[in-house]
C-alpha cells in the first residue's frame, strides 16, 4: 500500500508539471497569435525591424481613420501650397525672370514639404530617408509626365474639351500617385521577409 501511495504521488506530480508545461505552452500560443511572430527571440534586431520601420497612425490618421483619405488631404494642401508659392516667387523675381523659374522654384520647395507630410502623416514610416525622397521625386516626376502625355492625348487626338479633361486626367493620375507612392516611394518589406533576413 505505501509503494502504491508513492506511485501516485508520484503520478500526480508529473500530471502537474505536465499541466503546467501545457498552460505555458498555451500562453505562448497566445502570445504568438497576439503578435504574429516569435515571442522568445532573443535577438534585439528583430525586434528592432518590427518597430523601426513603421510608426503608429498619426494625428492625421487618427482623425479621418483611412489612409487613401489622408493622402488626398495632404495632396490637397500641396496643390494650394504650390499655387501660393508659385505666385510669391512670380512677384519675388518680377518680370525680368521667366515665369517657368518661379513654377521650378515652387516646385522644388513644395515637393520637399509633400515629402515630409506624406511621411509623417499619410504612409507613417521611419528610416531609408535619402532612399525615399529619391523614390518619391521619380514617382511624382512620373505622375507629371503622366498627367502631360494624357492631358494631350486626350485633347488633341479625342478632342475632348481642355479643362474638364484636365480635372479627369488630373484625378487619375493622382489616384495612381498614391499606389505609386504607397508601393514604391514609402515601400516597406513585410515582416515575414524580414524575419527570415535576420534568422
Amino acid at each position: 500500500m505505501e509503494f502504491n501511495d508513492e506511485r501516485s504521488e508520484v503520478s500526480a506530480g508529473a500530471d502537474g508539471v505536465a499541466s503546467t508545461a501545457t498552460r505555458g505552452a498555451a500562453s505562448l500560443d497566445d502570445c504568438d497569435g497576439q503578435s504574429g511572430r516569435a515571442v522568445l527571440s532573443s535577438d534585439p534586431i528583430a525586434v528592432d525591424l518590427s518597430t523601426a520601420e513603421q510608426a503608429k497612425p498619426g494625428p492625421l490618421l487618427r482623425l479621418v481613420q483611412r489612409q487613401e483619405v489622408a493622402f488626398a488631404a495632404v495632396g490637397g494642401f500641396n496643390t494650394a501650397l504650390g499655387i501660393g508659392l508659385t505666385v510669391v516667387w512670380l512677384a519675388v523675381l518680377g518680370d525680368n525672370v521667366p515665369p517657368s523659374v518661379a513654377v521650378a522654384a515652387a516646385y522644388a520647395v513644395s515637393i520637399v514639404i509633400a515629402f515630409v507630410l506624406h511621411r509623417t502623416l499619410v504612409f507613417r514610416v521611419r528610416g531609408h530617408l535619402l532612399r525615399d525622397f529619391l523614390r518619391f521625386v521619380a514617382v511624382n516626376s512620373g505622375g507629371l509626365l503622366l498627367n502631360m502625355a494624357l492631358l494631350e492625348l486626350a485633347v488633341s487626338v479625342w478632342h475632348f474639351p481642355d479643362k474638364p479633361a484636365a480635372v479627369v486626367v488630373m484625378g487619375l493620375v493622382a489616384f495612381a500617385s498614391y499606389f505609386g507612392h504607397r508601393h514604391i516611394s514609402f515601400r516597406r518589406r513585410p515582416q515575414v521577409e524580414a524575419d527570415h533576413a535576420v534568422g
